[in-house]
């Protein structure tokens, strides 16, 4: 009798945020049966604006999505800009198709991201390839499967049985958990962030992603949708945020309630520079949202035998440098280039394991210390935040060579990203 691959236990993927879709479509693509399990009751397009950077576009197109369809939930971006708190250009740089990558970088809203990658996978895996209600809360492992221990929103408890166990799980992972329970409590740094989108006029280039003001205290701003032809309206993704003493921890409780704008747009008051006026924007969002700006410090395995970690489950790091998203869906394109290489075997997640552990837990503390902001960090140090001639606070080759660094370890360096082959190589198959 001959073994086919869907005589195998199914691979177990522990949330259907964007990794786990992402790498459930991976496994599609590869040959490899999987069950997404999810612990809400019902997907909803929830959340804001992120960024997907060339590297993680260049993966989506792999599994089908072109052009056509992200232009449906947002906008190609041409343009990454620093200002300084006095309005003025502390450093720019093109972005995307306009940088001379072969794949755009995307402004996208979360949520529609996510619905867009959940419906492909009923479409091209069937209705039952989802399992809304089924929190993943454990594992135990035999020789040769791994069992995930569920709880469903009644507290019912049951067992399902698969050959492997990826955890994208999130923030909040229970399979990390129990892999690292002498893991140190989530990191707060200092950083309070309240997030929002207000129909807006683009500036700048009209799809330009700006970082306004210190590095401590600053508005980022950049448009997920086209400007409509009629109004010149688009919607403007914006966070606002200020850096407080951290000695005392959070204390707000929630890790994302709505507030009113009156808790924070006095830090933003005066804030108009003719062609972006802060508090306007800030004023025009229907709803805000405070988060504080948190990661966790990085494990030493995402692996304990046939289980593995993917995505924030893994990496959770400050959203600085547009890149959680973006590794999330790289993490799942490289767990199926090894898949096919050692096939649905713990060696595959080891060998995962080894090729990204260490350099994105690396760039999870980069992040921490302000990514690509950095910029702004040095400005404040050389001259106070204040100048008028910006190459003779920082020269332009200095701003150059310092982005050059983070894009090479975040895994967006132009010339390495062109010229790399793909991840997962067309119509490659996992062996049955």
């Amino acid at each position: 009798m001959t073994t086919t691959n869907r005589d195998i236990p199914p691979v177990l993927i522990a949330g259907g945020g964007i990794g786990g879709m992402s790498l459930a479509l991976t496994l599609h693509q590869i040959g490899v049966p999987c069950v997404v399990l999810e612990a809400v009751p019902a997907l909803k397009p929830l959340g804001v604006g992120i960024n997907l950077q060339p590297n993680a576009v260049r993966e989506l197109h792999d599994l089908g999505f072109g052009n056509d369809l992200l232009d449906t939930i947002g906008l190609q971006a041409r343009e990454w800009a620093l200002v300084g708190r006095n309005g003025r250009e502390v450093y720019a740089e093109p972005r995307g198709l306009a940088a001379g990558y072969r794949w755009p970088q995307y402004a996208v809203h979360r949520g529609e991201l996510q619905m867009l990658l959940y419906r492909t996978v009923l479409q091209r895996l069937g209705p039952d390839a989802v399992r809304l209600g089924q929190r993943v809360a454990g594992y135990r492992q035999t020789g040769d499967g791994v069992t995930a221990l569920i709880e469903a929103r009644d507290g019912t408890r049951s067992e399902l049985a698969g050959s492997l166990l990826v955890a994208a799980d999130g923030l909040h992972s229970a399979v990390r958990a129990q892999m690292h329970p002498q893991q140190p409590p989530i990191q707060w740094g200092g950083a309070i962030m309240w997030r929002g989108t207000t129909p807006g006029v683009p500036v700048r280039t009209g799809a330009s992603f700006v970082g306004l003001g210190s590095l401590r205290h600053r508005v980022v701003l950049y448009p997920i949708s086209p400007a409509d032809p009629a109004t010149g309206l688009a919607t403007i993704n914006w966070i606002a945020e200020i850096t407080v003493d951290n000695a005392g921890g959070w204390r707000q409780g929630d890790w994302n309630r709505q507030v009113a704008l009156d808790e924070f747009i006095h830090h933003f008051e005066g804030w108009n520079y003719g062609w972006l006026d802060v508090p306007a924007m800030l004023r025009g969002a229907s709803e805000v949202f405070e988060y504080p700006m948190i990661d966790r410090d990085p494990v030493p395995t995402w692996q304990d035998g046939r289980v593995a970690l993917l995505g924030d489950a893994a990496h959770v790091m400050y959203p600085v440098g547009s890149n959680g998203a973006s590794q999330a869906i790289v993490d799942a394109r490289v767990l199926g280039s090894e898949l096919l290489k050692h096939g649905v075997t713990p060696a595959a997640l080891r060998a995962y394991d080894q090729r990204l552990c260490a350099d994105i837990s690396a760039l999870v503390l980069r992040n921490r210390g302000a990514g690509p902001f950095g910029l702004l960090g040095l400005v404040d140090e050389r001259c106070g935040g204040v100048f008028d001639d910006i190459d003779a606070v920082i020269p332009a080759a200095e701003r150059e060579a310092f982005m050059a660094r983070y894009k090479a370890a975040a895994g967006f360096a132009i010339e390495a990203l062109n010229a790399a082959p793909p991840t997962v190589a067309p119509g490659a198959r996992v062996a049955g």
